[in-house]
């Protein structure tokens, strides 16, 4: 009983990793086949690039909406739709014929991320026992960091070998399987009861909740401040070769890997603590970055510690904005990844502005650096607004009692 037990929460868990592992192959892909693009829908490489930012501006838009639209659906049947979604966006990817119907269709697809995410992470917590809710969520998010590691290395080569659009076409038919996987896995789940959507809402009112984010988006930001420029850091100052930058973003996927996974374990006692913790050391191995990216090795040994660094703090920053806003855990689970969204932009602006203010790339990661350590300076913040909030919360109950 206790392996049947184990595998009905497993199971559906990696149905819920399948369908992340598609979104983020779809998301990142693109970048490796921007010539290939290009050069089919006759625009330019910089006009194509415009696709990655449509899709970004595509999942800030589409959290909210989402959110609106599937608040009363019952959760099962809502990520049915939302990977349902995503396969017809993808689709609709592989058989446009114009850039104007190309960008709508990425637009369309990244409406699905942020709800899909959001309302995932929500599900996976609801499977397993509270102690091991990051864990589960950890899971989930596994998807997205081998999709880094398997998805685009190997989009970007079908790609390559046989064409575009059958790198979408794959990424439809993993969508296919998360859907049929989520249909016949995940068990039905009520709608999650809230206090109305205009109640919901007015969790964006508590300052914890938009911390929350705020640290989700800044931690975005250090992230893609220097990874968004990590091909020419590693050709122009590293000085490695095509094949070598290949190796180096592997490791990087790797590094990512680990560091979801062993966050969402520790995650689950003191999320805050964790973060505390992350973000100082994020801050370190980035200043350490300007001095080891002159040499293969250390910057190897750095980009793989950077990524576990990074993504160690995914599940800590999920459970804290799901905790703060107790009464609407979905839509505030949803709007969070809004957020890592605007974040992930912003932050690769951010690296493009330093860049042409003249900047080196060996000096960039300064740029992240700074922003670990906003991050890391938020993180008291945070734990001063905990104590006040206990504080609170006490009043309330010795008022009670006393009323009583």
């Amino acid at each position: 009983m206790p392996l049947l037990d184990h595998l009905r929460t497993r199971l559906p868990l990696f149905a819920l990793t399948v369908g992340s592992f598609g979104i983020g192959s779809t998301e990142f892909v693109i970048m490796g086949l921007l010539p290939e693009v290009a050069g089919d829908l006759n625009v330019s490489i910089p006009s194509a690039g415009m696709l990655v930012t449509g899709y970004a501006m595509g999942v800030v838009v589409g959290a909210p909406l989402m959110a609106v639209a599937l608040s009363k659906a019952p959760r099962k049947g809502a990520l049915l739709t939302l990977m349902a979604i995503f396969m017809l966006g993808n689709l609709l990817c592989a058989l446009a014929p114009s850039f104007g119907l190309m960008m709508a269709a990425r637009v369309f697809t990244a409406f699905a991320h942020a709800a899909f995410f959001g309302m995932g992470a929500v599900v996976a917590a609801d499977l397993v026992p509270r102690d091991q809710r990051a864990q589960a969520m950890a899971l989930m998010f596994a998807g997205l960091t081998l999709a880094n590691v398997l998805g685009v290395p190997g989009g970007t080569a079908l790609g390559q070998a046989l064409g575009w659009r059958y790198t979408f076409g794959v990424v439809a038919a993993i969508g296919l399987v998360a859907l049929v996987g989520l249909a016949a896995l995940l068990p039905r789940m009520a709608a999650v009861p809230g206090p109305g959507l205009a109640q919901e809402f007015r969790m964006l009112r508590d300052p914890r909740v938009l911390l929350g984010m705020a640290l989700s988006g800044v931690s975005a930001a250090s992230l893609f401040s220097v990874f968004t420029y990590i091909r020419p850091i590693l050709s122009g100052v590293t000085q490695v070769s095509d094949d070598g930058v290949s190796l180096f973003l592997l490791l990087f996927g790797v590094g990512l890997t680990v560091g979801n996974l062993l966050g969402g374990r520790l995650a689950d006692r003191r999320p805050l603590r964790m973060l505390v913790a992350i973000f100082f050391l994020l801050t370190l191995v980035l200043a350490g970055f300007t001095l080891t990216s002159a040499y293969w090795g250390p910057a190897l040994l750095t980009l793989f510690v950077w990524g576990v660094i990074s993504f160690a703090a995914v599940p800590a920053l999920q459970i804290r904005v799901m905790d703060a806003a107790h009464g609407s855990p979905t839509l505030a689970s949803t709007l969070n990844q809004g957020g890592f969204n605007i974040g992930c932009a912003g932050g690769a602006y951010l690296g493009g502005l330093a860049i042409q203010s003249g900047v080196s790339y060996a000096q960039l990661p300064w740029v992240g650096a700074a922003l670990a350590l906003l991050a890391f300076g938020m993180t008291f913040i945070a734990r001063a607004q905990d104590r006040k909030h206990g504080r609170q919360a006490g009043a309330a109950r010795d008022a009670a009692a006393f009323a009583h």
